[in-house]
């Protein structure tokens, strides 16, 4: 039997999250605090007057997401849970908590079970004590529905888009009640699916996550390795591009001369060559359906560990979310001049 050995740049797997936003807060210093015995971090300076605070969690092992968006015009604080696991509802109230400047919270929430439910927990408790909180879930893997860990569709790269938008509102001054309207407009209007070429290992298996033969891939994988909608051979990067891109623009259904924001996400272990080789043919199918590209961004914004594959999200756009998309932000892993 073939023993697989685990090579990752780690001590200890049990440590590996806390060492991680060790690492963070030492490489921003002025940008993110990490509150005291929490794996929660924050704006340096924040709770931001005058403004709806943006909060966001879930498992760890998708960096940047999710505390690399933190930052002027996107979020204001992000829980870690351990890897692929959900923060617990006290670090989700704890985020809260912190991020309130007295304008309210929203929550963006990714759809997977764990995190609903300790988000909703952690927005009952907070408006306890007296906080506004909004909140919106982000289903834009148009893949599969009711898969493990979750009820509806999967949250996936979207939700970057979904961060951008409401970031970019709330920095306007918008109230709680817009910030969340734009949120739910980009979850409206936004579609994604991936594929993966082999498998995530976590820390804590050391070992893939599920079988993949070295001749096989498979569509519409989920973020944490979930299952997708077909396991196939191995076939060249057009072929994937159009089987991606055509789910996601069957789902939106868009009319010819709309205007798009597509992402083209690598999962962790794709190299950036690929990727481009993917927007390629993704750009050329858009064409093809009268589709006219406003914006196209290509690299790892949400990743799975070390899983070779990418996905493709194609987000409809009018003026209002080309002005949001456009406006300034800097995050640790996003800036827009």
């Amino acid at each position: 039997m073939l023993l697989t050995i685990m090579k990752k740049l780690i001590n200890d797997p049990d440590d590996v999250v806390d060492e991680m936003l060790e690492g963070m807060t030492a490489a921003y210093p002025d940008r993110l605090r990490r509150l005291p015995d929490t794996q929660v971090l924050v704006r340096d300076d924040g709770p931001v007057d005058g403004k709806v605070a943006l909060v966001t969690g879930g498992g760890s092992g998708h960096e940047p997401t999710h505390a690399g968006y933190i930052g002027d015009g996107m979020l204001d604080g992000a829980a870690a849970g351990d890897v692929f696991s959900s923060p617990t509802a006290d670090e989700f109230e704890e985020l809260i908590g912190a991020c309130d400047a007295g304008d309210g919270v929203l929550a963006i929430i990714k759809n997977y079970e764990g995190d609903v439910m300790n988000f909703e927990t952690a927005i009952e408790l907070a408006e306890m004590e007296g906080v506004e909180v909004e909140s919106v879930v982000v289903n834009d893997d148009v893949a599969v529905e009711d898969s493990l860990y979750t009820s509806g569709r999967r949250g996936v790269c979207g939700t970057i888009l979904v961060h951008k938008a409401a970031g970019a509102k709330a920095a306007q001054g918008a109230d709680l009640s817009e910030v969340k309207r734009v949120a739910e407009k980009v979850v409206d209007n936004v579609g994604t699916m991936g594929t993966a070429l082999t498998s995530c290992v976590t820390p804590e298996k050391g070992e893939p996550t599920f079988d993949l033969g070295e001749d096989e891939i498979e569509l519409g994988i989920g973020i944490h390795g979930e299952p997708g909608t077909e396991r196939t051979e191995t076939m060249p990067a057009d072929e994937i591009t159009e089987h991606l891109t055509d789910a996601v623009l069957d789902d939106l259904n868009l009319d010819e001369g709309q205007e798009v924001l597509t992402v083209v996400n690598g999962m962790g272990a794709t190299p950036q060559m690929e990727l481009f080789v993917l927007n390629r043919r993704l750009q050329e199918l858009l064409g093809e359906r009268g589709l006219e590209t406003y914006d196209a961004w290509v690299g790892d914004y949400m990743t799975s560990l070390d899983m070779a594959g990418a996905s493709i999200t194609v987000c409809a756009v009018d003026d209002e979310l080309k002005e949001l998309f456009d406006a300034p932000a800097d995050t640790p892993a996003l800036a827009v001049k």
